[in-house]
């Protein structure tokens, strides 16, 4: 399931804070947003019905708590998002992104170092995983060609 723009504001508050209330995120996003009570709750009951929060009452008060770690959901949107794109074009995402990302020394040995391990997995050739006719890639030239002349 995706998450919206709006509810990963409020999943980034519940994982700061471990376990929380509608009442301290609107504190907390009142910073950035002009968001209502109404708003934050209607919000919190959606990740509650996605499956992202646990809800628990506490008194007069619910208090929420993540079911997946921010790790985890980080890394779900990430899949989600190469999945949109040729194989042969991540390389191109991942060069973008390193170049807009502030990175400390640490960071940067960290990466070398994972893509010095990457090097005993290296392929000649990344293949390409799109349905014939979604990218130009050399895989699919003759095969659009042929689509073309036979004229589908």
């Amino acid at each position: 399931m995706s998450i919206s723009n709006a509810e990963w504001e409020i999943m980034r508050v519940v994982w700061a804070k471990g376990r929380t209330t509608s009442n301290e995120i609107l504190d907390i996003l009142s910073q950035k947003t002009d968001w209502t009570s109404s708003t934050v709750k209607t919000l919190l009951r959606r990740l509650v019905d996605k499956g992202y929060l646990a809800t628990e009452k506490v008194g007069k008060s619910f208090v929420y708590s993540a079911l997946l770690t921010e790790s985890d959901s980080i890394n779900a949107q990430a899949d989600g998002l190469f999945s949109k794109f040729c194989q042969r074009k991540h390389v191109a995402i991942l060069e973008h992104l390193l170049e807009q990302t502030l990175m400390t020394e640490a960071d940067i040995d960290q990466l070398q170092a994972l893509l010095l391990s990457k090097k005993t997995e290296a392929v000649e050739q990344v293949p390409c995983n799109c349905t014939p006719g979604q990218c130009n890639c050399q895989e699919h030239v003759h095969i659009l060609e042929e689509v073309t002349a036979n004229g589908n």
